[in-house]
């Protein structure tokens, strides 16, 4: 497998530096908004809970829009502060274009989908979210193949990697259908914009040099058709002497 090295001058240019910090204050403030919710439903007893998703249910339809930013508690939203900044800083720097239509797809569809699929429950957090970017992410970096993106995979896959689990309804206080429409997502999204924010790969020299070394094999020419040579001297032509009919024909 052959790996794309990406240009330097494109990685470490100081619009790319602008854009990293721009990707960090973004997911930052997303963190920081979160908390900010969760504070102020725990000082108000605001009860924004029931604000959240509920399945097959016209008025919890709500919950598609406002379910990523309600957490049950402290414990439930510092458990998805990391991954969540790490995961949005990484889509938002390395797939800027695609992140436009990231984002919004995933948060909605996600809410969408596990509205279709969801128990008869109140489903709320971020998680949904962070599953649909971090799978975003990790498919991305594998189908485009250059060093930075399959690093970044890499990354997410040894630290979140055991969050496929989430994706299995196995703790009944989980809602496993937010992170497996999550999931199903970034997947589909990622194969949709693989083509998107290409990142300049950089050339070598001999790269560019089309002249042919020495111990190249080369094709050699045909041999020559001996049978058909000629010669460049001309030979004379013998004469050919007269049949008896014309010795015997008069003379005029």
């Amino acid at each position: 497998m052959h790996l794309n090295k990406p240009d330097p001058r494109f990685t470490s240019s100081p619009k790319a530096r602008r854009n990293f910090k721009l990707a960090v204050k973004m997911a930052l403030s997303l963190v920081a908004l979160l908390w900010f919710i969760l504070i102020l439903d725990s000082v108000l007893g605001l009860e924004l809970t029931r604000f959240a998703l509920r399945p097959k249910h016209l008025q919890g339809l709500i919950g598609v829009f406002t379910a990523p930013l309600l957490h049950g508690g402290a414990e439930h939203l510092f458990s998805n502060s990391l991954p969540l900044f790490i995961s949005l800083t990484t889509l938002l720097y390395l797939y800027p274009r695609a992140a436009l239509r990231v984002i919004p797809i995933i948060w909605i569809g996600s809410g969408l989908l596990a509205w279709m699929i969801g128990r008869p429950s109140l489903h709320f957090g971020a998680s949904g979210f962070v599953y649909g970017v971090l799978a975003y992410v990790f498919i991305s970096g594998i189908l485009r193949l250059d060093m930075r993106s399959v690093a970044v995979s890499v990354m997410v896959w040894f630290l979140y990697g055991s969050m496929i689990w989430g994706v299995l309804p196995i703790r009944p206080n989980m809602s496993w259908e937010l992170h497996l429409s999550g999931a199903i997502l970034g997947v589909a999204l990622a194969i949709a914009y693989r083509r998107w924010d290409i990142a300049p790969v950089k050339r070598y020299a001999w790269e560019d040099d089309e002249s042919v070394p020495e111990w190249f094999p080369q094709q050699e020419k045909p041999a020559h058709d001996s049978s058909r040579e000629v010669s460049s001297v001309e030979t004379p032509t013998p004469k050919i002497p007269r049949s008896n009919e014309d010795n015997d024909k008069p003379s005029e």
